[in-house]
């Protein structure tokens, strides 16, 4: 089972180059428990990145680069299949 609707879907954020970023979901209740990843403008976000910690429905990114700066969406995912939350923004100035 995955339902459709997530919990509580990220948000748009804004931050200062150099600050810590949070974006944060919950993802739909599903069985098996979906585990959640990340992408960031259509890719998914790898976790061997060392400035991204992915943690439960966090991606937190330890200080922020223009580069970061883009469209991210919260992947829910589990043996049935997955969902994907409505897109959030990350602005950096």
């Amino acid at each position: 089972v995955l339902r459709d609707d997530f919990r509580q879907p990220p948000g748009d954020v804004v931050v200062a180059v150099g600050d810590p970023a949070v974006l944060e979901c919950v993802p739909p209740r599903g069985h098996p428990e979906p585990s959640v990843s990340w992408t960031k403008d259509g890719t998914r976000l790898s976790d061997k990145d060392e400035r991204l910690t992915m943690r439960g429905g966090k991606l937190m990114v330890a200080s922020a680069r223009k580069s970061d700066a883009g469209i991210y969406v919260c992947v829910a995912t589990n043996v049935v299949g997955e969902r994907a939350s409505e897109p959030a923004e990350l602005v950096v100035f």
